[in-house]
Parts: C-alpha cells; sequence; structure tokens
C-alpha cells in the first residue's frame, strides 16, 4: 500500500474517532430516565461507530502488517473476553457484551470474526460436540446497575450469524427440522450473552437448573 491510500485509510479512521467522541459526549449530557428513546438512538450509533472502527483498524493491520488474519483475531477474541467451556455434553460461549440489533448497513464482523477463530483455537485442544438434533439457548444478561428499559426484543437482535458461525463448529445442520432456539432474559452483574448449545435431550435438565439458579440468587 502506497504511503497517499495508508494517510487516506488513517484519516477516515481519524474522522470515525472524531464521530464517535461527539456522539459519546451527547450520551453523557443525556438524560437517560427521561430521554430513554435519544439515548438509545445516541448508544447504537456510538456502538456501530466502535464496530466501523475496528474493522477498518484490523483490515489496516492485514493489509500493511505481517501478522496473519488468524493471529489477530485469536488476540481479540481474547481482548473482548470471549471464552468456551464445554461441561457434561453442553458447550457454552459467553460474551463480553450484548449482541447488536440486526442492521442492513453493518455487519457483525467485528464479533464474529473473533468467535471464529476462539473457536477453532478451543478446537486445537478440545473435542468439540457434533449436534445433529439440538437446542440453542441465549441467555441476554443484562447490568442490574443499568435502566431495565434497554431490554429488547429478540427479534430485534442479531442471532443469525452468530449461530451460522457456531453451527460451522458444533452442528450437522442448523435447519429449523434440526436446531430448536430459546431466547431468555437475565438480570446480572454486568452485560453479556451465553449461549448454550445442547442436545434436545438435555434442554428440560438446562432449563430446570437455569430456574433453580436464578431463584436461588432472589432469595439471597
Amino acid at each position: 500500500m502506497d504511503r497517499a491510500t495508508l494517510s487516506q485509510r488513517i484519516e477516515s479512521i481519524l474522522n470515525e474517532i472524531t464521530r464517535l467522541s461527539n456522539t459519546l459526549y451527547a450520551m453523557d449530557n443525556t438524560n437517560i430516565q427521561r430521554h430513554s428513546d435519544s439515548y438509545e438512538m445516541l448508544s447504537t450509533e456510538a456502538a456501530l461507530r466502535g464496530e466501523v472502527i475496528a474493522c477498518r483498524l484490523r483490515h489496516l493491520i492485514y493489509e500493511t502488517t505481517t501478522i496473519r488474519k488468524a493471529e489477530y483475531l485469536t488476540s481479540a477474541g481474547v481482548m473482548q473476553g470471549i471464552s468456551v467451556i464445554e461441561k457434561d455434553g453442553i458447550l457454552e460461549i459467553t460474551l463480553p457484551c450484548l449482541l447488536p440489533k440486526k442492521s442492513k448497513k453493518h455487519s457483525c464482523e467485528y464479533l464474529t470474526d473473533p468467535i471464529y477463530y476462539t473457536l477453532s483455537k478451543y478446537a486445537q485442544t478440545h473435542t468439540l460436540p457434533k449436534f445433529r438434533h439440538c437446542v440453542v439457548c441465549f441467555s441476554h444478561i443484562y447490568s442490574r446497575e443499568l435502566s431495565p428499559n434497554r431490554v429488547r426484543d429478540y427479534d430485534n437482535l442479531e442471532l443469525k450469524q452468530l449461530l451460522d458461525v457456531i453451527a460451522t463448529f458444533v452442528m450437522e445442520d442448523d435447519t429449523g427440522l434440526l436446531c430448536d432456539a430459546y431466547n431468555t432474559t437475565e438480570i446480572g452483574d454486568g452485560d453479556c450473552t451465553r449461549v448454550s448449545v445442547m442436545d434436545k435431550e438435555r434442554f428440560q435438565g438446562w432449563l430446570s437448573d437455569r430456574e433453580n439458579r436464578l431463584r436461588s440468587i432472589s432469595d439471597l
């Protein structure tokens, strides 16, 4: 890449950072209780700009350095705090964020790419299950310190791209004939999304354990 093109790429990223900074200042000056709709619009705009910045920086690294995409995205998964565990036949993937809203203009590349390479890295040292008939449970966990008005409808969330990545590793097919999806919302210590994949016969036990866990927390 020539110097002029590189400067143009960097300039575009700097412009996005300026726009992000302005949006964050506006968020800071918005009363979330009185103007929840405005705050949601601003926070969504800030998040999307953050995604644009992250993706542009990633592509700049791939095109101008010797760092390989797999190497970088594995590190990105660690930095984001993505975790993968498998216990008693249930695969659990935890993302340190809520899933974004569906958008025709923006992809979930900033999130799905690190998940893909995190699962790839995990598969190098662990045997991943391969499900035929399965249930995928999306647990959307919202911080109790923030307004409950933030809780969103499930059909507004970007689930498909995430499911496609996970299916690549642990499902024979994610068709509705073989894969059921279940969504649930919890209030917790911080925002995160937990995806649990299991054989269909394990789902009732998983659901019962979840309800008992939440009941014990509410009794404290």
